[in-house]
């Protein structure tokens, strides 16, 4: 399915958020979203699946605008997993995965009860989740708990996911084995991703496409390995870096210091 932004205007409170920005994503590819902080970044994601509704232009998959595509139907096409999500505490792997598969149910009952427990099998399993299946979210670690909420919205089957800064609150070691299972479903099942990252390395290394936000507007995009260079860090963030090679020959960006003169 093909996903595009068609002149997309955002403003809150007299503030304009997103200024006329056009995109088509890549379909069966992972693009990443930057920007400084307050970009918009994350408001375009809840436009692109109709969290945010309050916009003007046009949402389409396929040609069709999503406006005229029921919830239900929608969420069977495009999920999203924001920064902020909250379970109760009694709540079950298992369970918080099932929780996926509403769009797919009739009133609370499934149209198919094979399918679910397939669906969320697959999901448990994609994630590495299964061994955890009864135990509480709340008890899991940061990393634990991510995978669960990412099995969620697996759970719904999307040809679309959207992710809000994934790795936010996590260790190295568990941000790269999230982003490891973002690339993986990627490949394996060729689901489109749509991410907003900080990481600029990650950026860099788990994205084939770039879209950088910058005074409301697309200001680059295009590969990572090409856009994403010294200039337009300091363009975009008011930082001075440097890209270097590290021993496997994978290009690093090392923040070095606030450019003052571009504030």
């Amino acid at each position: 399915m093909k996903l595009s932004a068609e002149n997309i205007s955002f403003e809150i409170g007299g503030k304009k958020i997103l200024n006329d920005v056009s995109y088509n994503f890549a379909e069966g590819k992972r693009t990443g979203i930057i920007g400084s902080n307050g970009a918009g970044k994350s408001t375009l994601l809840k436009i692109l699946c109709l969290l945010n509704k309050k916009f003007t232009g046009n949402v389409t998959i396929d040609g069709e605008n999503i406006k005229n595509i029921s919830r239900n139907n929608l969420a069977k096409m495009i999920a999203i997993l924001p920064q902020e999500h909250d379970a109760p505490f009694d709540t079950t792997v298992e369970q918080l995965t099932s929780y996926g598969r509403f769009p797919h149910r009739n009133l609370f009952r499934s149209n198919d009860p094979k399918e679910d427990r397939e669906a969320i099998e697959w999901a448990l399993n994609v994630t590495q989740l299964k061994k955890f299946s009864d135990r509480q979210v709340a008890t899991l670690s940061g990393g634990e708990r991510q995978r669960a909420w990412l099995a969620m919205t697996l759970a719904q089957k999307p040809k679309i996911l959207l992710l809000d800064e994934p790795t936010t609150y996590l260790d190295i070691k568990h941000q790269l084995e999230v982003m490891e299972i973002i690339s993986d479903i990627n490949k394996r099942y060729e689901m489109t991703i749509i991410m907003v990252l900080h990481d600029l390395n990650h950026a860099r290394m788990f994205t084939d496409d770039l879209v950088v936000i910058k005074d409301q507007k697309i200001f680059c995009s295009g590969d990572p390995k090409n856009i994403l260079t010294v200039g337009l860090i300091n363009k975009v963030f008011g930082v001075e870096a440097d890209i270097f090679k590290n021993d496997r020959g994978d290009s690093i960006v090392m923040p070095l210091s606030i450019n003052h003169k571009s504030q």
